[in-house]
C-alpha cells in the first residue's frame, strides 16, 4: 500500500514539474511589434522573453529587430542563411557533418581553399588547404 501511494506522489511531482517548465504559447504574434510600422520596443520584446515563444511566420520583421538571432525567417524562426548550418544560403539546406555555411554556402574548412580553416581564409596562388592550414602543394 505505501509502495502505491509513493509511486503515485512521485508521478504527480514529476507531471507537476513537466507542467510548469512548459513554455506558453502565444497564438497571436500580431501583438507583439507596434502596428504602427515602428520596430521600437520588438528589441526590448526579444530581450525580455525567451526566444522559443517569438515565432516570425506571421511577422516576418521580428527577425530585422536588434537582438534577433538572423534576419531570415526559417520555420518560424529567426536565422541568419549566411551563416546557419542548418538553413545555408535558403531555408531548409543544410550542411553536411564536417561543412560550415559561409556565406551562404555549405564549405569544409579542412579542404576548401577558399576558406580553410575559417570563413573568407583564402590560401595564396598555389597553395593547397589540409587540415584546415594552407600550404605548398
Amino acid at each position: 500500500m505505501i509502495k502505491k501511494i509513493l509511486i503515485t506522489l512521485i508521478i504527480l511531482m514529476a507531471l507537476t514539474i513537466n507542467i510548469s517548465a512548459t513554455p506558453i504559447e502565444l497564438d497571436d504574434e500580431e501583438d507583439l511589434v507596434p502596428t504602427s510600422g515602428s520596430l521600437r520596443g520588438a528589441s526590448r520584446f526579444l530581450a525580455q522573453h525567451s526566444r522559443g515563444l517569438v515565432k516570425c511566420n506571421k511577422n516576418p520583421r521580428l527577425c530585422r529587430a536588434k537582438g534577433s538571432p538572423g534576419p531570415d525567417c526559417c520555420k518560424k524562426k529567426c536565422v541568419n542563411v549566411k551563416i546557419d548550418k542548418q538553413n545555408c544560403g535558403l531555408c531548409g539546406k543544410k550542411c553536411k557533418h564536417q561543412e560550415i555555411c559561409c556565406k551562404g554556402k555549405c564549405v569544409n574548412l579542412m579542404t576548401d581553399k577558399r576558406n580553410c580553416g575559417g570563413c573568407n581564409n583564402r590560401c595564396k596562388r598555389g597553395n593547397s588547404c589540409m587540415s584546415g592550414m594552407c600550404s605548398y602543394a
